[in-house]
C-alpha cells in the first residue's frame, strides 16, 4: 500500500467476472484552510488523530478543523481533506557551500513546517568533488528530534551534465524544492561544533507564512490546475462535500456555493450547505429564505447551527453544522443503509452537541416545505414524519429529488454501477460485453431488490438493464463506445428513473433520460421470460 500522504490510493478494479460492489455512501470531503499539510492534494483520513498529525488539528483562524472534529465525533468514518491557502509562504533552508549556499524550500507552505537537513560524503571517492549525500527530515517542532518524515538522497551532483543533478534528483521530493541556483561547488559537510562529527543538522529558517484568510476564489480554485474544489479530481469518489465558513464571522459566498454544487452534480455527490450565520432563529431562517437564491437537487441544508465545546477557547461556541451533519448521516447509514426503504428514524446529534436554537414543530414544517431540515438532539415523543429534503424545492424536473433519501439512493446506484463497470472500456464492442454487463448489473439490482430497496413492487417494476441494438447503434460502436440503459423504480407506480451510460476509453458520461413506456418497452420477449423466471424464484 502506498502512504496516503503521497496522494495515491490502491484499489481493486472490478472486472467482468466480479459482482458490483456497494460503495460507501457517506465518505465526506472537506475543503478549506488548515495549519499545515499538503496543498491541493486530497488526503484520506479515518480519525481526528490522523487529522491532527497531518494537518495540525484545531486552529482558531480556521473552522475546517472544528468541522472535521465534529464529523468524527458524530460518527463519521472516512474523510478527504483538501488544504487550500491564500498567499502562504514556505520556510527556507540554507546549506553553506564555500562562499555561496545551496538553498532549499519546503514543499508545504506555512509556519508549522519544520525541516532540517544534513550533508555528508560517505562512500563518495575523494576525487569526485561534485557529489554529496543529503538527508532531509520533517520534525514535530523546531529544535526537537521527533522525526515525522525523512528523505535521503544519495550521490547528488552540482554538475549540470550529471544524471543526479540536484534539481532533477529532488524533483519528486515530498519535502523540498530547490530555491534559486545550484552553487558552483557542493555543500560543506554538516559537522557538530562540539564533537566535530557529521551528526549535526541545519534547521530551516523562520521565514514561513500561513497566508491570509481564504476567499471564495481560493475555495473555487482552478479546474486546469486541480486546485481548490477541483483538487477532488484526484479522488475516485466521495459522497458529501463540506466547505466550512471562511472565518468565524464570514460565510461562504454564493459564487463558491454555485461552483461547488455544479461540481457535486458532475461528481454525483451532495453539497452540505451551512445556514448563514445571520439566521439565529427559525423566524430569521424563514425570512432569509424568501430572498435565498440557491436551490439544487445535489445540495442539502440543516438548520440551526450547533453548539459544541471549543477546546481552544475553553467554552461552548456556535459552529456551522456541516461536519456534524455529515457525521450524523454517516452514523445513521450504519443502522439504516441508504438502499433500505425511506421510512426510517430521523438522525439526531450525539450527546455533547445541541442545536443553537429551539425550533417549534410548526416552524419545522414550514422550513421543510422550503427544503431545509432541522437538527435535533433528542427524538421527539410525537415525530412529525418529516422526510429529510434536498434544496431542490421548485427547481427540479423530478419530484423524487426533493427528498434526500431518494437522491442519495440514486447517486449510490449510479456510482456503484459506474465504478463496477469500468472494465467495459477495454473490453471491445458492445456485442462482446452486452451479455456479461447485463447480467452483472442485474445481479446488483437483484441484491437491492432482495434487501427491500424497492418496497413491495414486483421484480419487473423494480428495475431494468438494456445493452443491445436499441441503445448501441453502428455509429457508437464504430467510435468504440458502449452504451447501456438502466432504470429503477421511482416513487410513483410503474415509473422509472432512467439513465444512459456511455463508456469509452475517454471516460464515461451518465445522462438522465426519459422513457416513454407507451412507445418503448424496456424488455424484449426473452427478457420478459427471464423476469418471470426470477420473480418465481424470489417469491
Amino acid at each position: 500500500m502506498t502512504p496516503n500522504n503521497l496522494g495515491l490510493q490502491v484499489a481493486e478494479e472490478r472486472g467482468p467476472d466480479h459482482s458490483l460492489s456497494r460503495l460507501p455512501a457517506a465518505r465526506t470531503a472537506f475543503v478549506g484552510r488548515t495549519l499545515r499539510g499538503p496543498v491541493n492534494l486530497p488526503t484520506l483520513i479515518k480519525s481526528f488523530a490522523e487529522f491532527q498529525h497531518g494537518f495540525g488539528g484545531l486552529w482558531q483562524p480556521s473552522l475546517l478543523g472544528y468541522a472535521v472534529e465534529q464529523f468524527f465525533d458524530n460518527g463519521g468514518r472516512e474523510a478527504f481533506i483538501v488544504r487550500v491557502v491564500n498567499g502562504a509562504r514556505s520556510v527556507t533552508l540554507s546549506l553553506k557551500a564555500g562562499t555561496s549556499a545551496l538553498r532549499l524550500q519546503a514543499l508545504r507552505p506555512g509556519t508549522r513546517e519544520f525541516l532540517r537537513a544534513s550533508v555528508d560524503f560517505d562512500n563518495i571517492p575523494a576525487d569526485q568533488t561534485g557529489l554529496f549525500n543529503l538527508t532531509v527530515q520533517r520534525v514535530r517542532a523546531q529544535g526537537t528530534a521527533q522525526v515525522e518524515d525523512q528523505e535521503i538522497f544519495h550521490r547528488l551532483s552540482v554538475l549540470p551534465a550529471d544524471e543526479r543533478y540536484v534539481p532533477n534528483a529532488i524533483a519528486k521530493s515530498e519535502l523540498i524544492r530547490l530555491k534559486g541556483a545550484v552553487p558552483p561547488q557542493r555543500p560543506d559537510r554538516t559537522l557538530d561544533p562540539a564533537s566535530g562529527l557529521a551528526t549535526a543538522y541545519v534547521t530551516s529558517d523562520s521565514d514561513g507564512d500561513d497566508g491570509a484568510p481564504l476567499t471564495d476564489y481560493d475555495l473555487i480554485g482552478s479546474s486546469l490546475d486541480h486546485s481548490g474544489v477541483f483538487a477532488l479530481d484526484h479522488v475516485d469518489s466521495f459522497n458529501f462535500l463540506c466547505i466550512p465558513p471562511l472565518t468565524r464571522d464570514q460565510d461562504v459566498g454564493p459564487s463558491a456555493l454555485l461552483v461547488a454544487a455544479r461540481y457535486c452534480k458532475q461528481r454525483r455527490a451532495l453539497l452540505i450547505v451551512d445556514p448563514p450565520s445571520a439566521w439565529q432563529t427559525a423566524d430569521d431562517a424563514l425570512a432569509g429564505l424568501r430572498g435565498w437564491n440557491f436551490s439544487d437537487e445535489n445540495a442539502l441544508m440543516y438548520f440551526p447551527r450547533v453548539l459544541a465545546h471549543d477546546k481552544l477557547r475553553g467554552h461552548f461556541e456556535s459552529f456551522a453544522p456541516c461536519g456534524a451533519v455529515a457525521g450524523m448521516l454517516a452514523r445513521s447509514d450504519e443502522t439504516f443503509p441508504v438502499w433500505l426503504p425511506t421510512d426510517r428514524e430521523e438522525p439526531i446529534l450525539r450527546p455533547g452537541f445541541r442545536p443553537a436554537c429551539l425550533v417549534s414543530d410548526d416552524r419545522r414544517i414550514r422550513l421543510a416545505g422550503l427544503g431545509v431540515n432541522t437538527l435535533q438532539a433528542l427524538r421527539s415523543p410525537a415525530p412529525l414524519s418529516l422526510r429529510p429534503r434536498t434544496l431542490a424545492v421548485g427547481n427540479t424536473a423530478n419530484a423524487d429529488w426533493r427528498y434526500l433519501s431518494a437522491r442519495r439512493l440514486a447517486l449510490f446506484i449510479l456510482n456503484s454501477i459506474e465504478q463496477g463497470t469500468r472494465w467495459i472500456a477495454d473490453a471491445g464492442s458492445a456485442a462482446a460485453v452486452a451479455e456479461t454487463l447485463t447480467a452483472q448489473v442485474r445481479t446488483f439490482f437483484e441484491g437491492l431488490y432482495a434487501a427491500g430497496t424497492f418496497g413491495s413492487r414486483h421484480l419487473e417494476d423494480a428495475f431494468f438493464v438494456i445493452c443491445d441494438a436499441r441503445v448501441n447503434s453502428s455509429w457508437t460502436q464504430g467510435c468504440g463506445e458502449v452504451q447501456f440503459l438502466i432504470g429503477f423504480a421511482a416513487s410513483r407506480e410503474h415509473e422509472f428513473h432512467c439513465f444512459r451510460f456511455s463508456r469509452s476509453t475517454a471516460g464515461v458520461r451518465i445522462q438522465p433520460v426519459s422513457l416513454n413506456r407507451l412507445n418503448f418497452s424496456p424488455y424484449s420477449p426473452a427478457e420478459l421470460e427471464w423476469v418471470d423466471r426470477i420473480a418465481r424464484s424470489l417469491s
